[in-house]
Order: C-alpha cells, then sequence, then structure tokens
C-alpha cells in the first residue's frame, strides 16, 4: 500500500486540480487557501489533520473517489484505508 500521506498528498492536487470541486472541497471542510496552507506547513499532525480531511471528503462522495482512485491508480478501497492510517 502506498504511504498514506504522499497518497492523500496526490488527492489533494487531485481535489485542487479542478476548480469547482476545489470550491466544493474548501466550502465542505470550512478551509480556506491559507488555513490550508497554514496546517500543510504546520508540522506532522497539522499535515495528517489535513490530508486525512482531503480523504474524509473524497470518501464522503462516492463518484469523486472513485475517478481521484483512477486518476491515482489506486482502488478506491485504497484511499479509504489511507485515511483510517491517517487517523
Amino acid at each position: 500500500m502506498p504511504d498514506p500521506q504522499e497518497l492523500a498528498l496526490a488527492a489533494l492536487g487531485w481535489v485542487l486540480a479542478e476548480g469547482g470541486r476545489a470550491d466544493r472541497f474548501l466550502a465542505l471542510t470550512g478551509l480556506t487557501p491559507d488555513s490550508l496552507r497554514a496546517g500543510l506547513g504546520s508540522g506532522e499532525a497539522g499535515q495528517r489533520a489535513v490530508l486525512a480531511g482531503v480523504l474524509d471528503f473524497l470518501c464522503a462522495y462516492e463518484p469523486d473517489l472513485v475517478a481521484a482512485a483512477q486518476a491515482l491508480d489506486v482502488p478506491p478501497q485504497v484511499l479509504a484505508a489511507a485515511r483510517e492510517k491517517l487517523g
């Protein structure tokens, strides 16, 4: 299984690559671009929380989960398992 943090970071890139999806992600998570950057740069715990939020976002909407899994060339279950490992 790929490293959960690396996979979640790749998933974040996929989420942010499309404007409408990125906007929905920010709206649903309550993050702003600044808080997203801060969370990713705030050390291990902050980064894990942001990355877990990315995977939560994907797992909550199956069409995005499946599309992200295809784009990242992993089964959807691997993304879900990565979410569990991030805690």
